[in-house]
């Protein structure tokens, strides 16, 4: 399900980096709407602070029924990953039965392994993942210095994986994640790759910043981006949050939610 809070800070980003300090969470796990533009007052007096909403998303629990086995509950997790249209931040778990028997062994034993087995649980669930989706790939994983897990997709001929503009390979990543972290007192973040996907992605993002940030500047006029995901908003943000004369923030509903680059009036952020 998903939760929000609100909170206040001089401009837009110190009223996100706020809310993310408060919930320990990273901008792309996040989704910001700027409900107040910081307005400066005359001569220091009648200024008012920005305020944002920030929405998280908090895995389900469902109780177990009393009239099923508690082992059979389980089922969703690998049936949603035909669908490339998946988004990556989604309120409801996935419901819709499993017709392949052969891969809930995997899935029950990524959803019930202890947080010192994280590894071995994304392991299991990816193989069985890749089994059920009738492709020939294998998981590798290194800890990143945030100790989160990145999980490379290794074998030949794997762009169904990423599927357009990385939708496919994105509802990988969350179907792992739920499965890892359901049950988990803490969380853990992953991320998913193939084909070096993530570094080419976000490359061409980085480009797309910069050229907008500098029409921006020069024009002195707004710009509203394509609807992204959040991964892709995230990664706008970073590339301009120290780009002078320019504010970024995220308007909208998935999945149509847009990142707007706006001129800040030479308002720098920290």
């Amino acid at each position: 399900m998903l939760q929000y809070i609100e909170t206040t800070g001089k401009n837009e980003e110190e009223a996100i980096n706020a809310a993310l300090r408060k919930l320990g969470l990273d901008r792309d796990e996040v989704s910001v709407e700027v409900l107040e533009r910081a307005k400066s007052g005359f001569l220091g007096i009648g200024g008012s602070p920005a305020k944002v909403k920030v929405t998280y998303e908090v895995p389900d629990e469902p109780a177990p029924k009393a009239t099923e086995p508690k082992v059979e509950e389980p089922k969703a997790e690998t049936i949603q990953a035909e669908a490339p249209k998946a988004q990556p931040v989604k309120e409801e778990a996935p419901a819709a039965p499993v017709s392949q028997p052969k891969t809930e062994p995997d899935t029950q034993a990524a959803e019930s392994a202890p947080a010192g087995d994280r590894a071995e649980a994304i392991t299991t669930f990816l193989t069985g993942l890749m089994a059920h989706m009738g492709v020939s790939a294998a998981p590798r994983i290194a800890m990143g210095e945030d100790g989160s897990y990145k999980v490379t997709l290794e074998g030949e001929n794997l762009g169904a994986l990423i599927g357009r503009r990385g939708e496919t390979l994105d509802a990988i990543q969350q179907l792992t994640s739920y499965s890892v972290n359901r049950g988990q007192s803490k969380r853990v973040r992953i991320h998913v790759d193939a084909e070096g996907y993530r570094a080419k992605r976000e490359e061409s993002l980085e480009r797309l910043a910069r050229k907008v940030a500098g029409k921006v500047v020069k024009y002195r006029r707004n710009v509203t981006l394509e609807p992204m995901n959040a991964y892709e908003r995230h990664v706008i943000h970073t590339a301009l949050q120290d780009y002078p004369d320019v504010t970024t923030y995220s308007t909208g509903t998935e999945p149509n939610r847009r990142t707007i680059v706006a001129y800040s009036k030479g308002e720098h952020r920290n």
